[in-house]
C-alpha cells in the first residue's frame, strides 16, 4: 500500500540529481519524477507520488533484444541503450531536456510535461500535460493516472487488438485479458490482448509521437469520449496500480517511425518458419466427433480431391477430451487410437500439426493433485488452489512465474506433443482470467497478488512453449500461435483476433483490428477466416473473407458454426473452384510475405499498413476506410459489402498504381472502380516497386518454388527496387550464415530500362533463369546490366523478361 500525503496542490520540484542520461527531480512531499534520455527520439518518465517503485520489474523492454530475463528486467536497468548528447537547463521555473529531435519542458511546479518534437527547422509542440491534475499525487486513490491535453485535429492509432474503428479517437477501451467469445468487432470491448501503446498523429503539421505506458495492470484509455467543464478537452490513460511509467517516442513526417522504435524498444519480432504462412486448416468439430481421427484423415482427402493447398493443421482441444470437457495433455486414445500414425500421415502429405494446449488445469485433470502438491499452481493466501471458472468446469491456473512450473510444462509439451512429431503448439484460452484478490503468484519469489499481473502469465506460458520447442529440436525454429498477449508477445508468436462472429460486419471491421494490432508492434497476425462463432457464412461471405484473409501473415479458416457445419475450403462446391484458386494465389505471393516477415525481424517495419500510416501527407488518406497497405509495395481493398462485383478504390497521391490483374496505369490521387470477381481481389502494386513470387506450378502434397519478379518501374527517370530473402525456410542455419538474398533494381529514364538482377549469400536452390514482370505498356527497350535478356515476350497485360543468371 501506499502512503501519500493528500496534497491539496501539486507538489514543487527541484533537480535534484542529473547522473549520466538519468534526470532525477524531487518534492519535499517525498514526490519524484525521473527522466532518461534513451535515445535522440526516445524519452522515458517515471512517475513516483511517493518516491518509490511499486510495480514488479518489466518484462515488455529489451531494445534489438530476442528477449529479456526470464524473471524480468530491473526497471532502472538501462542496458541495451546508447545515450544520445542531449542538454540540460533548468531555469528554476522549467527544466528543459533537448535531444537532437526532441525538447522536454517540465513545469517545476506541479511536474506537468510538454513535448516538442523537431521538424525540418521548426520545434512543433505536440503534447501537453493537463494543467489540472495531470498525474495523481495523493488527489483520489491508489490507482495510477495520466492526463494529457487533446486536440481536436489529432488521430490515435493503435492498443493493439481492438474492437471499432482504425482511429481510436473519441473512444474509451478497457485493457483487460477476456475471452470474448463471439466478440462483435464494431462494439465489443475489451479483448484479448493487453498492449498500452498508442500513436498520436498530427496531420496539420505531420508531426505525430508514440505513448507507451509499461504497466501489467488492467488499464483504460480514454480518448477524448470523457468531458469534465473543469478541465478542457484531455484523454487520459488509468491503470489500476503499479507506476505511472512511461516512453514517448517521437515520430515526425511519418507515423510508422514511432511503431518500429516501439517495436525495438520491445524486443525483436520472431523469425518463423516459411510454412507458418501457408494455409492452416482448423476447426472444432473434428477433434470433437467420436471418430476424430477418421474425421481429421478426410481432410487430407478432400484437400488431395480440391487440390487445396495446405501446409499445416490446427488441432482443437477435442483430442484431449475425457467425457465432454478437455484436459491439457491427455490424448483421447478412443479418438485417436494411433497417435504416431495419425500425425505421420498428416507430414508425409507436407502438413504439420499445431496442437492446442490451455494453462488452466480442472480440478479433476489427471495431473491436478500432483501439480497442486508440487506448488505449481496459482494459489489462495491459505495455500488451496485459486479456484477460476474454465470452460465446463472449476479449476486452477498454473503459475508461470515459479520455475518449477515452467519446467513441469516444458516436458509435458515435448512427451505429450513433440515426441509424436507434432510441429507447433496452439497456446489458447491464455487470457488468466483471475479475479480474485487473494490469489497469489510466486513470483520468481517475490509473490503478488496474482490479479496484478495476469498477462505476465500469457507471456511466460508462450515462452515456456517457445522454449520447449527449442530445447526439442534446437535445429529448427519454433512456430507458435498465441490467442491472448501483451507486449513483447511478437518475440513468441503469431496470433489471432480470437473468436469472432459470422457476419459482414466482422470482415470489414477485423480489418482494422488487424491494422491497430500491427501498428502495436504486432505485425504477425490474423483472424479466423469466415468467422470462428454464430451462423455458417454464405458462400459469399465465405469467398470474400478468404479474398481478404490470403493477405494476411496467418492464413487459417477455423470455425465452430452453431449448426455444426465446418467452414473448410469445399464447403460450398459453387465456390470451391474460386476458394482453390485464391489459396493458390496465396502461395504464389508467400515469398512476399516471407520477405515482409523479413524486414519486420530485422528492420521492425510493421507487415500491414494503413493507408494514412503510408500515405500521411493525402488528406484523403486519413478517412477511416476498409483498403490497407501490405508491406510498402502493394495496396490490398477487399471487397467487404455484400452483392458486389466491383470495388471502388481511392489510389493515393504522388505515385502511379498498376492492376495486378490486368497490368493497367493509374495516376494517384484519384479513385477508380475495378472488377473483383472472387477469385481476383483487387491488388495493386505502387511503382517503384519489385515484389518476389512463387511462379511453380503447386499442387497439394507437393512442394515447389520457382522465383520470379513483379515490378512497377518509373516512368520517368528514377530506379525501382526490391527482392527477397532466401533460406531453407525452417532451420536455424539462417543464424550461422546460411542465408541468401535476390536483390532486383530496374533503373529508368526515358528512353531506356535498365535491369539488374543480382543473388547474394547463400541461396537454398539453384536457378539461373528469372522471369521478370513489367507492364505491356511498358515498352522501352531493356538491357540487363546484371545477367542476360534470354526472351521478351507480353501477354494478359504483363510483359514477361526472361533473364538469364548463368555464369
Amino acid at each position: 500500500m501506499r502512503s501519500i500525503t493528500n496534497l491539496k496542490h501539486p507538489p514543487r520540484f527541484a533537480l535534484a540529481s542529473h547522473e549520466g542520461n538519468r534526470i532525477v527531480l524531487a518534492s519535499p512531499a517525498n514526490c519524484r519524477i525521473e527522466l532518461f534520455v534513451l535515445a535522440e527520439d526516445i524519452i522515458r518518465v517515471l512517475v513516483l507520488p511517493d518516491g518509490e517503485l511499486h510495480g514488479p520489474r518489466t518484462w515488455a523492454i529489451a531494445p534489438g533484444a530476442e528477449d529479456v530475463a526470464l524473471e524480468g528486467r530491473e526497471r532502472r536497468d538501462m542496458s541495451g541503450f546508447t545515450p544520445p548528447p542531449f542538454h540540460v537547463s533548468n531555469d528554476g521555473a522549467q527544466l528543459v531536456v533537448q535531444t537532437a529531435c526532441i525538447r522536454l519542458r517540465v513545469a517545476l511546479n506541479g511536474g506537468f510535461c510538454a513535448w516538442d518534437i523537431l521538424r525540418g527547422a521548426k520545434w512543433h509542440c505536440v503534447m501537453n500535460d493537463r494543467k489540472t491534475q495531470a498525474y495523481n499525487f495523493g488527489w483520489w486513490d491508489e490507482r495510477v493516472y495520466h492526463y494529457v491535453e487533446r486536440r481536436k485535429d489529432e488521430i490515435y492509432v493503435g492498443l493493439g487488438e481492438r474492437a471499432g474503428s482504425l482511429d481510436r479517437a473519441e473512444q474509451s477501451y478497457e485493457m483487460r485479458n477476456i475471452d470474448a467469445m463471439g466478440y462483435n468487432a464494431r462494439t465489443t470491448d475489451p479483448l484479448y490482448k493487453h498492449i498500452p501503446f498508442y500513436v498520436t498523429w498530427q496531420p496539420q503539421t505531420s508531426t505525430g509521437f508514440g505513448l507507451f505506458y509499461d504497466t501489467l495492470a488492467d488499464c483504460r484509455f480514454d480518448m477524448g469520449r470523457e468531458l469534465d467543464n473543469y478541465h478542457g478537452h484531455y484523454r487520459h490513460f488509468v491503470a489500476e496500480h503499479g507506476d505511472l511509467d512511461y516512453y514517448f517516442i517521437a515520430s515526425a513526417d511519418t507515423p510508422l517511425h514511432a511503431v518500429r522504435r516501439f517495436t525495438w524498444l520491445t524486443g525483436r519480432p520472431a523469425w518463423m518458419p516459411k510454412w507458418g504462412l501457408g494455409y492452416s486448416g482448423s476447426t472444432m468439430s473434428y477433434t470433437d466427433a467420436p471418430d476424430a481421427q477418421q474425421r481429421m484423415g478426410e481432410f487430407i482427402d478432400r484437400c488431395s480431391e480440391h487440390d487445396v493447398l495446405c501446409d499445416s493443421f490446427h488441432l482443437s482441444s477435442g483430442y484431449t477430451s475425457i467425457g465432454p470437457k478437455r484436459y491439457v495433455f491427455n490424448w483421447n486414445h478412443e479418438k485417436f487410437p494411433d497417435i504416431d500414425g495419425f500425425v505421420n500421415g498428416y507430414l508425409e502429405h507436407g502438413v504439420r500439426l499445431c496442437a492446442n494446449i490451455k494453462p488452466c488445469l480442472l480440478q479433476d485433470h489427471p495431473a491436478f493433485e500432483e501439480a497442486a502438491k508440487a506448488g505449481l499452481l496459482i494459489e489462495s493466501h491459505d495455500g488451496e488452489p485459486a479456484w477460476v471458472q474454465f470452460w465446463d468446469e472449476v479449476g486452477a491456473y498454473l503459475d508461470f512465474t515459479n520455475p518449477a512450473t515452467i519446467d513441469w510444462w516444458k516436458s509435458r509439451v515435448k512427451e505429450s506433443l513433440l515426441k509424436h512429431g507434432i510441429a507447433a503448439t496452439w497456446n489458447d484460452n491464455n487470457e488468466f482470467e483471475i479475479w480474485t484478490r487473494d490469489a497469489i503468484a510466486r513470483g520468481f519469489g517475490n509473490a503478488y497478488p496474482a490479479h496484478q499481473a495476469k498477462v505476465l502469465q500469457t507471456q511466460l506460458m508462450m515462452r515456456a512453449s517457445r522454449d520447449a520447442q527449442r530445447e526439442f529440436a534446437p535445429e529448427r525454429r519454433p512456430f507458435l500461435v498465441s490467442r491472448s498477449g501483451g507486449v513483447g508477445m511478437h518475440r513468441y508468436v503469431q496470433t489471432w483476433s480470437g473468436d469472432n462472429y459470422t457476419s459482414w460486419e466482422t470482415l470489414r471491421f477485423n480489418l482494422k483490428m488487424g491494422l491497430g494490432l500491427a501498428m502495436s508492434g504486432v505485425s504477425n497476425s490474423g483472424h479466423d477466416i469466415g468467422g470462428f462463432s454464430g451462423p455458417a457464412p454464405g458462400p459469399e461471405l465465405f469467398a470474400r473473407w478468404v479474398a481478404f484473409g490470403i493477405f494476411l501473415p496467418r492464413f487459417s479458416i477455423h470455425s465452430w458454426n452453431d449448426d455444426g457445419t465446418v467452414n473448410e475450403p469445399w464447403m460450398y462446391p459453387e465456390v470451391t473452384p474460386q476458394i482453390a484458386a485464391l489459396i493458390k494465389l496465396r502461395y504464389r505471393l508467400i515469398p512476399y510475405l516471407y520477405e515482409l516477415l523479413w524486414q519486420s525481424h530485422s528492420a521492425y517495419e510493421p507487415v500491414l499498413r494503413p493507408m494514412f500510416a503510408e500515405f500521411p501527407h493525402d488528406p484523403r488518406c486519413l478517412v477511416d476506410g476498409d483498403d490497407m497497405m501490405l508491406g510498402s509495395s502493394m495496396l490490398v481493398a477487399p471487397v467487404v459489402d455484400a452483392g458486389q462485383a466491383t470495388r471502388d478504390v481511392y489510389l493515393p497521391t504522388g505515385t502511379r498504381w498498376v492492376s495486378y490483374w490486368s497490368g493497367e496505369s493509374f495516376d494517384g490521387g484519384q479513385s477508380v472502380t475495378l472488377p473483383a470477381p472472387f477469385e481476383q481481389p483487387v491488388m495493386l502494386l505502387r511503382e517503384g516497386s519489385v515484389i518476389a513470387l512463387n511462379i511453380a506450378e503447386q499442387h497439394f502434397g507437393q512442394s515447389a518454388d520457382e522465383r520470379a519478379f513483379i515490378a512497377v518501374p518509373y516512368l520517368g527517370a528514377g530506379t525501382a527496387n526490391g527482392g527477397s530473402i532466401e533460406d531453407d525456410g525452417e532451420s536455424e542455419a539462417w543464424r550461422s550464415g546460411a542465408q541468401g538474398r535476390w536483390n532486383v533494381t530496374i533503373a529508368s529514364d526515358a528512353a531506356t530500362l535498365r535491369v539488374a538482377i543480382e543473388r547474394e549469400g547463400a541461396m537454398p536452390h539453384t536457378q539461373n533463369e528469372v522471369r521478370l514482370f513489367v507492364p505491356a505498356h511498358e515498352t522501352r527497350p531493356v538491357t540487363c546490366t546484371r545477367g542476360t535478356l534470354l526472351n521478351d515476350e507480353s501477354a494478359d497485360g504483363w510483359r514477361c523478361l526472361t533473364i538469364s543468371l548463368a555464369p
